[in-house]
């Protein structure tokens, strides 16, 4: 496989990154789920590290403070007393549902001792799986999984590979691509069209330029559309296939709560263990002898490892808290009130605002939630972009887009709208928009050229 320049340039950037970066990249972009099956993961491999139970007694003790205290002593006895004071929805008690990744990455390394691997292939494989998301995708490029282990990208790639035959079908893909591809290439009865399809023209069938591949191919429209009836019956998610917990719930990674006024940010990791350094181990380590050389190098290198472990993990916590206040800051009204609407923001937004590059922050956001008074919300969500309107106000590019689906959704099917149509009723509502934006909005939203969304 031959790479572009940009490719190379971005390749030779990330080679660059020490292993500490790398980490705090790493843990950074993990939502809560998966950082409690990292932690798990570096306990078991890292002998120095392990969970502070002190932490969790000191908890308990003040738990068992609490229930202690003789509430009847305090609170006034008169029973028609009623505090006057404005209701504050963040004091609800909320009942999170915290399902656990640990049964998918179990599935996966009972499959992974069916292979006959070496030490060093069963540690690249292992790394793999542990960098995987919920839905079963790779994480972490396999430049820097190489990196990190201090192997070479082609054996990275070819563990990979193995790992990839792994049921279901369609894990540890670095995208959508691979995964259907993956499907077509090992599944039974695939259709050779559809892999066709997926191979060589992935960029038209995702953007649904189907008279384009008909024509490169020289297909008819019903063979288009056999192949097409093969690859909706993929699955463009594997990993939910053996996840174990139940997708219609989602764990926040963030909770904002409004105390006196102010929006207070917490990160929703309660159920993650504080870790620390064995003291056996650290006493060899200073051992003044007793100890080997050997033993004491090895010693250095996993609390060297342990020590970075921690930091990232502390490191995440300022970052996400810091990220989300900014984004609170900048859409200030539509936290006091979640029916206004949002205001312009990018990534590059936010990234100027806490001084971090954009891509730390698109870390943060990517895949993560925060819990408000009114509902769940993807970090995703607040991010969009603006533009000008009739009037001269600055308004959301989500505002828009809602407005040009409805639109859409209202014409008649038989005559469906033109993109030069619709730029001219978004200019009558008060957005001027040009036709090549109605056209960039329109793959946003899923929505199919005019002449794919005729219905006889």
């Amino acid at each position: 496989m031959q790479l572009n320049q940009s490719q190379i340039q971005k390749l030779s950037q990330e080679l660059k990154l020490t292993p500490q970066q790398i980490l705090q990249s790493t843990i950074l972009q993990l939502t809560t789920l998966s950082l409690e099956a990292r932690i798990m993961k570096e306990i078991e491999q890292n002998p120095v590290l392990e969970e502070d139970e002190s932490a969790k007694d000191k908890e308990e003790e003040v738990e068992e403070k609490e229930e202690d205290i003789d509430w009847d002593d305090i609170l006034p006895q008169n029973d028609d007393f009623r505090p006057k004071q404005e209701y504050d929805y963040s004091k609800e008690e909320r009942s999170f549902v915290q399902p656990s990744i640990t049964g998918f990455i179990d599935e996966l390394m009972d499959q992974l001792k069916l292979l006959n691997l070496s030490d060093n292939e069963n540690r690249i494989a292992r790394e793999i799986i542990w960098n995987l998301d919920e839905k079963g995708y790779l994480t972490l490029p396999v430049e820097n999984i190489a990196l990190t282990l201090s192997e070479s990208i082609e054996k990275v790639e070819t563990v990979l590979k193995q790992v990839q035959t792994f049921d279901p079908l369609g894990i540890a893909a670095r995208d959508l691509r691979e995964c259907l591809l993956i499907q077509l290439k090992n599944g039974e009865n695939t259709s050779r069209d559809a892999l066709i399809v997926i191979r060589d023209h992935f960029d038209d069938f995702a953007n649904r330029r189907f008279e384009k591949i008909i024509r490169h191919l020289g297909w008819t429209k019903e063979r288009l559309s056999r192949a097409q009836e093969a690859i909706v019956k993929l699955n463009p998610k594997p990993g939910n296939a053996i996840d174990d917990q139940d997708s219609g719930y989602i764990t926040p990674d963030l909770i904002v709560r409004k105390l006196d006024g102010k929006f207070l940010v917490e990160v929703n990791d309660s159920r993650v263990p504080e870790l620390r350094l064995n003291s056996s181990y650290l006493q060899m380590l200073n051992a003044k002898k007793g100890v080997d050389k050997n033993t004491k190098n090895y010693l250095k290198k996993k609390v060297d490892m342990a020590n970075w472990f921690i930091q990232a993990i502390h490191q995440r916590r300022i970052t996400m808290i810091r990220v989300m206040e900014a984004i609170i800051e900048r859409q200030k009204e539509f936290f006091e009130d979640n029916s206004a609407p949002l205001k312009p923001m990018i990534l590059k937004d936010i990234a100027e605002d806490v001084n971090m590059d954009i891509s730390t922050i698109s870390r943060v956001s990517n895949g993560k939630y925060v819990q408000l008074y009114s509902g769940v919300y993807e970090l995703k969500y607040f991010f969009n972009e603006g533009m000008m309107d009739s009037d001269g106000n600055e308004v959301s590019t989500r505002i828009i887009k809602k407005t040009l689906k409805e639109i859409v959704d209202g014409e008649d099917k038989t005559k469906p709208f033109s993109d030069e149509y619709l730029s001219e009723r978004l200019e009558k509502a008060g957005y001027p928009v040009a036709r090549r934006t109605i056209a960039k909005y329109r793959k946003q939203l899923n929505i199919p050229v005019a002449r794919l969304r005729k219905e006889i």
